[in-house]
């Protein structure tokens, strides 16, 4: 028999449970424990998958590429993922996804957001104090500052490979730990049909309702997202609209089909040479490096997710929250990219810090994969313009591409 992918059967889960919440009603509600320890599952590996993931990435590159070029890339990642983090804060405000619809059963306990008094106290709480005591409360942001330090560190000092064991061990521990993030996510479709079952007989069916909703307003907001990066990119490469968006279309077309960014990897790259005009040193050092540590898509998905679930609680949001939810939606970004279900494990991460239920990651479960479509697309196109970007800085980009129909690719 043809193997079942993981998306089908988290969908049939999603189906299943939400039959027999509408069915069995508050008879079925005892079963949302199922579905707590799955969640649970998810946050115990998460935070040392995002720890090994950034000291990995960033140990491994050449110090030379962690000099000028590395601070450039760094530099447009940061920007571009802020930006989209910023397009789904906005989107979710401006919309308000989360008043489509009332929600008794969610709006009962009451919900306060963990969020420091002011600027000061928000960018202190960065910068931990004890690294094992950030890594054994889950604070995310500190544990990512650590990791980017030491990934600095490792990959200076390991320029003579003096220390090439510890990043094989770095490297080993990482991918013992995407296994076991693998190895839950097969438990994916039940803990997820007990969640949906829960919420379900709580709320009825008019729990879906707000879901459609997210989607056309998260289709929307990748959509302005792309329409400003391609705008900003074509004036700062000084290459024509109308050829820039020709040479995305195929890699769009992979992205959003597959809703992998490792399978569009390979198109991702070819395509930014042959039909984008970016040199072969810059695509291969920026395009892995984005897959692995740059994610707009995400970053929109989670600041938009959060704004919605505020609205759905009722919660009313302050400056220096929404400052919050921003920030922790560019760096939960980290690391989580290259897992299976990401977005699922990226929510584990931010839902709780924020203080939110982390129940209420199962509103969205069941439609990840119709938003890993947005996610994945989003990604490829902001690591895609920013080696465009690079390579412009660098007189790398070939731009007799966008006026030629022949393939041309520079080396």
């Amino acid at each position: 028999m043809h193997k079942v992918s993981l998306t089908t059967q988290i969908t049939i889960g999603m189906l299943v449970g939400a039959i027999a919440g509408m069915l069995f009603g508050k008879n079925v509600s005892g079963v949302t424990v199922v579905g707590d320890i799955f969640l649970r599952l998810i946050q115990m590996a998460v935070v040392l998958l995002i720890f090994g993931a950034v000291i990995e990435a960033l140990g491994s590159l050449n110090p030379r590429d962690l000099g000028r070029l590395g601070a450039k890339t760094g530099l447009w990642f940061l920007m571009t993922t802020l930006l989209a983090a910023l397009v789904g804060l906005g989107t979710g405000l401006l919309f308000k996804p989360g008043l489509s619809v009332h929600l008794d059963q969610l709006r009962k306990t009451p919900v306060h957001l963990n969020t420091p008094t002011n600027i000061s106290q928000t960018i202190l709480n960065f910068f931990p104090t004890n690294i094992f005591d950030a890594l054994a409360k889950g604070n995310v942001i500190q544990v990512i500052i650590f990791a980017i330090l030491f990934g600095l560190v490792l990959s200076q000092a390991n320029k003579d490979g003096k220390f090439s064991q510890v990043l094989t061990l770095v490297k080993q521990t990482n991918q013992l730990t995407v296994k076991l993030v693998m190895l839950i996510m097969k438990a994916a479709p039940l803990g997820i049909a007990a969640l949906i079952a829960g919420v379900v007989a709580d709320n009825g069916s008019q729990v879906f309702l707000p879901l459609l909703t997210f989607l056309l307003i998260y289709g929307l907001a990748t959509a302005v997202f792309l329409i400003a990066l391609f705008c900003v990119i074509s004036w700062v490469a000084k290459v024509p609209l109308i050829g820039l968006v020709h040479g995305f279309t195929q890699m769009i077309m992979v992205a959003f089909t597959t809703t992998s960014s490792a399978v569009a990897l390979p198109v991702e790259m070819s395509d930014a040479q042959s039909k984008l005009g970016v040199s072969k040193p810059i695509s291969q050092l920026v395009l892995p490096l984005g897959m692995a540590l740059n994610s707009n898509g995400l970053a929109m998905y989670l600041s938009l997710v959060c704004v919605m679930l505020t609205q759905l609680y009722g919660i009313r949001v302050t400056p220096i929250a929404l400052v919050q939810i921003v920030l922790l939606s560019v760096l939960s970004c980290l690391g989580t990219v290259v897992v299976p279900g990401g977005g699922l494990v990226a929510l584990t991460i931010i839902v709780p810090t924020l203080g939110l239920p982390l129940s209420s990651i199962a509103l969205f479960a069941g439609i990840d994969w119709f938003s890993g479509m947005f996610r994945t697309v989003t990604n490829v196109v902001g690591d895609t313009t920013t080696a465009i970007a690079l390579a412009t800085g660098e007189d790398e980009l070939d731009r007799a591409v966008y006026h030629s129909d022949k393939v041309s690719v520079k080396h």
